[in-house]
């Protein structure tokens, strides 16, 4: 009987496993698949939102998330919630969801992969070294879509991909739904002043004037980094937090005072914390994590109000650290066309989407394609109205 020759097959497709909780995997196993870089995937942010009753059944966001394992080895995670609603996602479905009542049909429970309350493009499908994401995610699909038709599930939806996933998803015949964020990007600059001298002059007057504007009256601004960030500044920012969101919104927050208390500070020098204070006192803080590669944007909290502080904290305090720093991006949150004015960039951000219902599924997918021009050229006309001088 002749050999079979073996050299070069593809690795045997994985197992699939799905957990109701990170205290079923080994923070280690889990952070040697999704890296250490990238906050928002590690085990102890993620395990934390749980343990802090922030991603819970009653909260509408229920731990489902996918383990790849040949034999014992885990190969490939995936982060994945049950969700109840569509709150804290930030890519809009609502009206799919009154789509699915009108047609008879409940669009909830849906399964979401995503971090919650985080529209930050990263990493989705981590994969363990020597492994290759190409080859994991049907695997990976195969088992989510037998999953959702096991339990009457109407839809999985992966949230702020990079765009190679996206499009590779696209590809395999996941709609993709883009939507436009405004990122800042550093272009080696030296100096918040030789930022500033890209702009045309009008508009380089008037962030100077803001900035001024802040220190006028009688604003100071202190930036700290991990365990400079007392446990006092984090219940303090907690305060800041419940109380904008209230004001808002009608709620406290989607985040819970043990969140800030224990989550947040355990990411360590990932944390970045922008203080206001006025006559000695703290009147306002900005939150940030990073990355080697980028800052995030997050949080922000106020007691009162003042004229450009919002801006300082939140935007101009953090490009100042992405120079200093020599990081390549800023990713300030979502939406925002107050950021274009300030040097935040329109640049496109992505989710792709599997429907079980093939007559729903179809519409999804007209829809994303007859969305797509107008989010395309949205960003072509945010583009335009960037304070940069022409010859840039």
């Amino acid at each position: 009987m002749s050999e079979v020759n073996t050299e070069g097959a593809a690795p045997p497709p994985p197992g699939a496993e799905f957990i109701d909780s990170l205290e079923r995997v080994n923070a280690s196993e889990w952070d040697a698949v999704a890296g250490s870089d990238y906050p928002f995937l590690q085990h102890r942010f993620l395990y934390g939102m749980e343990t802090t009753a922030c991603t819970t059944a009653d909260t509408g966001w229920q731990p489902c998330h996918l383990l790849l394992r040949r034999g014992a080895k885990l190969v490939g995670l995936l982060p994945l919630y049950l969700k109840a609603h569509s709150y804290g996602e930030y890519v809009f479905d609502w009206s799919w969801a009154d789509a699915w009542q009108r047609s008879g049909l409940e669009y909830y429970p849906k399964l979401v992969s995503a971090v919650p309350f985080t529209p930050a493009t990263g990493p989705r499908l981590c994969v363990a070294d020597g492994e290759d994401a190409a080859n994991l995610w049907p695997a990976a699909r195969a088992a989510i879509e037998q999953f959702a038709s096991a339990r009457g599930l109407s839809s999985w939806h992966l949230l702020f991909p990079d765009e190679d996933t996206s499009n590779r998803l696209l590809a395999a015949g996941l709609p993709q739904r883009m939507t436009t964020q405004f990122h800042w990007f550093n272009a080696n600059y030296r100096s918040f002043d030789d930022f500033l001298a890209e702009f045309a002059s009008r508009k380089r007057k008037n962030l100077r004037r803001e900035r001024e504007r802040v220190a006028q009256q009688g604003l100071s601004l202190q930036l700290l980094r991990g365990a400079e960030i007392s446990p006092a500044d984090w219940q303090q920012f907690h305060r800041f937090y419940q109380t904008t969101y209230a004001r808002r919104s009608g709620h406290g927050g989607y985040l819970t005072r043990d969140f800030f208390l224990q989550t947040a500070p355990s990411l360590g020098e990932q944390a970045i914390m922008v203080v206001a204070r006025h006559s000695g006192q703290a009147v306002a803080a900005a939150l940030y994590f990073r990355s080697s590669t980028t800052l995030y944007g997050r949080y922000w909290g106020c007691s009162a109000d003042f004229d450009c502080l919002h801006f300082e904290a939140c935007y101009y305090q953090g490009i100042e650290y992405c120079i200093a720093e020599g990081l390549q991006r800023f990713d300030p949150g979502a939406q925002g066309e107050h950021k274009i004015q300030r040097g935040f960039q329109p640049v496109h951000t992505y989710s792709n989407h599997w429907i079980a219902d093939p007559r729903l599924a179809e519409a999804v997918a007209d829809f994303t394609r007859r969305e797509r021009p107008h989010i395309e050229a949205y960003r072509e006309d945010a583009a335009s109205l960037l304070p940069f001088r022409r010859e840039r």
